[in-house]
């Protein structure tokens, strides 16, 4: 089992950054591909980001490519993701997840999610 705990969304105006944080409890959480969803208001979740567990490998949406990285520290048991020049298209609730490989989380079929982090972006 690996829990999954978000951190860090906020409101944030146009063109600004945040850093979004995921603390991961449980066993063997660098052995688990790590990434980032998405939901708006009104939409489906979205996949934004995967990293594998070596770090070696990383996945983006094409909306996010070029304006997020997803990063991870196994010896703290985090993941993250930097968000910069935010849209107000960016707005939503930010979910962590956890799963055996990124092809997994890529397929939105991953085996562990946080409850989520709100992002505002405002115009």
């Amino acid at each position: 089992q690996v829990q999954l705990v978000e951190s860090g969304g906020g409101l944030v105006q146009a063109g600004g950054s945040l850093r979004l944080s995921c603390a991961a409890s449980g066993r063997s959480f660098s052995s688990y591909a790590m990434g980032w969803f998405r939901q708006a208001p009104g939409k489906e979740r979205e996949f934004v980001a995967a990293i594998s567990w070596s770090s070696d490998v990383t996945y983006y949406a094409d909306s996010a490519r070029g304006r997020f990285t997803i990063s991870r520290d196994n010896a703290k048991n985090a993941v993250y993701l930097q968000m910069n020049s935010l849209k107000p298209e960016d707005t939503a609730v930010y979910f962590c997840t956890a799963a055996i490989n990124t092809a997994t989380i890529r397929s939105n079929a991953a085996n562990y999610w946080g409850k989520g982090t709100l992002v505002t972006v405002s115009s």
